[in-house]
């Protein structure tokens, strides 16, 4: 029997391609029959490297993801995969559905925080992150590979019951909370009546819980400032313990104190680290590149032993199964468990645990986050560059400063420790950017270490001039 498709195979484009999933503007460089083809190319690779072929996918809320969803399920069913579709979540749920079907493989669509008319492709196989040149061999594989049409499967499961019960799994909340959650119109707001329905001792502040994918209140990146300004005017008007706020497919988090102010990453991974030290003799946690010298300093103190690794959710999860690491983040949001848990960036399960900690504490979030040294620092800068040149330039810019005066960290474009402080300047892997930071533990010192970006940058032929308020 001949099975017929409305989709046809067609050529990446290039751009599409990136080191961490497959993403791009759809109608543009991305559509229908990309997501056809990445259901054939990847089957081809799960059907040839396992037995089983199952393959569980998901979408999350945005306007175009059922119809690229749809469209990726019939290739791999071509392909000859098993699929279970756990229908329309946030991307931790398809990665718990990969662990609990044992599936061979996991393909979740998404555009996670990029604007609305993005969408892209999250995948994972075996357990790991399906990335770098695992992604770009697909076009190989389709321009060299026999790719049969074969028959498949396909169910749907839902698995949202499950999903929130392994999340709520040994969180106890022994003192009243009153929290303020932001699921910014994304798809962790499928789950969020669920959660907080079931969480004891909290009183619970949604807003913008509906699925839009228009993202109508505001983007949802919690990495932005901006972004964050309703969750923060939330906190402030009923007195709030907390806020979070989480990215379009709910694997990235953000964190609000009692004030109204934002608790970065690295700030609240120290939080993190306190209850983990407790439970490992001096464990290993893995902290990326962008992230302060304070969080490095601090964690060693409490006996952790803290190792910076490059950017990117998958090299880290990579990291933490070399090391047997039982926590790692990124200044992004992006925070992994491996104690009690699966190793993935599940925002909703780092808040809970956020919750767990500070329920078990007398002080409030704010004169936790105060203990720690203040510093002076930039946000992380992102500016365009040529693509072809944006490795170049950090080469150039590493030459210039091999002989400088400090610590000389090359693991992720270049990071400087002097006695002013410390800077980064290093290239996205997904986009054509380079990326900055400073630190200082006064202002006149983070003047002097972003003039000397900006005097590396200009020698690299790059204008930018950083505006301190």
């Amino acid at each position: 029997m001949v099975l017929e498709s409305n989709y046809s195979l067609e050529n990446f484009d290039p751009e599409v391609l990136r080191e961490y999933d497959i993403r791009g503007i759809v109608g543009s460089n991305l559509n229908e029959n990309t997501a056809y083809t990445i259901g054939r190319t990847f089957g081809f690779v799960v059907k040839s490297r396992s037995s089983s072929s199952t393959v569980v996918t998901g979408f999350d809320g945005r306007i175009t993801s059922p119809k690229l969803h749809h469209a990726l399920c019939e290739g791999l069913k071509q392909a000859g995969a098993k699929v279970i579709n756990v229908g329309m979540g946030p991307t931790p749920m398809i990665y718990f559905a990969h662990h609990h079907f044992n599936s061979d493989a996991a393909v979740m669509v998404t555009g996670s925080h990029n604007p609305p008319d993005y969408n892209g492709f999250k995948m994972v196989f075996n357990k790991n992150s399906f990335y770098a040149d695992e992604i770009q061999n697909l076009q190989s594989i389709m321009q060299n590979e026999t790719l049969n049409i074969e028959e498949g499967s396909f169910i749907q499961h839902n698995i949202t019951n499950e999903y929130v019960k392994r999340d709520l799994q040994n969180i106890n909340i022994n003192n009243k909370l009153k929290i303020a959650w932001d699921t910014g119109n994304g798809a962790m707001g499928l789950i969020i009546k669920e959660i907080t329905s079931q969480l004891q001792n909290t009183k619970n502040i949604l807003i913008n819980e509906n699925v839009d994918g228009t993202f109508p209140n505001h983007h949802p990146d919690p990495t932005v400032p901006k972004n964050m300004e309703q969750l923060i005017r939330t906190v402030i008007d009923y007195k709030c313990d907390i806020g979070f706020a989480f990215d379009g497919d709910g694997d990235r988090l953000g964190v609000v104190d009692n004030r109204g102010k934002i608790v970065w990453a690295d700030q609240y991974m120290l939080i993190l680290c306190s209850e983990i030290t407790k439970l490992y003799d001096q464990p290993k946690i893995i902290m990326d590149v962008k992230c302060s010298k304070v969080f490095f300093d601090e964690a060693k103190k409490i006996n952790c032993n803290p190792i910076m690794a490059r950017t990117g959710h998958s090299p880290i999860k990579e990291k933490m199964k070399e090391l047997n690491s039982p926590l790692s983040g990124e200044m992004s949001g992006h925070i992994c468990y491996a104690d009690d848990f699966f190793g993935y960036d599940d925002a909703m399960y780092v808040a809970l645990r956020l919750l767990r900690i500070l329920s078990n504490q007398s002080k409030k979030l704010s004169d936790i986050i105060g203990k720690y040294p203040a510093t002076y620092s930039t946000p992380e800068i992102r500016f365009d560059v040529e693509e072809i040149r944006k490795f170049a330039i950090i080469d150039e810019i590493k030459e210039r400063l091999k002989n400088t005066e400090g610590e000389i960290i090359n693991i992720d474009g270049i990071r400087v420790q002097n006695k002013l402080g410390w800077f980064l300047i290093r290239a996205s892997n997904t986009q054509n950017q380079l990326t900055c930071r400073a630190e200082a533990l006064n202002r006149s010192d983070l003047i002097s270490l972003t003039n000397l970006i900006q005097e590396q940058l200009q020698l690299s032929g790059v204008e930018y001039r950083f505006t301190h308020e």
